[in-house]
């Protein structure tokens, strides 16, 4: 195996740091209600729009430095991940979005008056396995009488 490209690692290494205080700013708003509004607005809009940027550049490196694969089969898609900055491109996908939704179960947990202690693990978990948190969070909407929110 190749070794990692040190610029990839440490925007890895920085993008990961982020996104674990982010978390833990997320879940502090759940228990201190004057951080929801800030902490809402960081975790659930600006931290996702500069991984967003974060991706957009280690793409456009990754595409010139000559990263190969693509997205029409397994094989193409080990190919791209290969390369260190489409594979921290692929990661800042998961960073932004899974904190996007974590933030979603909170300020939905909240406006529905789920308590704050179940939407921890749910936090937890979108943290660690995303769609498995959201799924967590519906299942304990049901379980607490709430239901899933109409299409928009």
């Amino acid at each position: 195996m190749p070794p990692v490209d040190p610029r990839a690692a440490t925007l890895f290494g920085i993008v990961n740091a982020v996104a674990l205080v982010g978390w833990l700013l997320l879940a502090a708003t759940l228990f201190v209600p004057r951080l929801r509004a800030a902490g809402w607005r960081a975790t659930g809009i600006w931290l996702p729009l500069a991984f967003g940027v974060a991706y957009v550049a280690s793409l456009a490196i990754a595409a010139r430095t000559g990263a190969g694969g693509g997205f029409g089969s397994i094989a193409e898609v080990r190919t791209l991940f290969a390369h260190d900055f489409a594979l921290t491109g692929g990661w800042l996908h998961y960073l932004a979005f899974d904190l996007f939704v974590g933030t979603w179960i909170a300020r939905h947990g909240v406006a529905e008056g789920v308590p704050a202690l179940p939407i921890l693990p749910c936090l937890a978990l979108t943290f660690l396995f995303g769609p498995a948190g959201l799924l967590a969070f519906f299942v304990l909407r049901a379980v607490a009488g709430r239901r899933a929110p109409a299409p928009a």
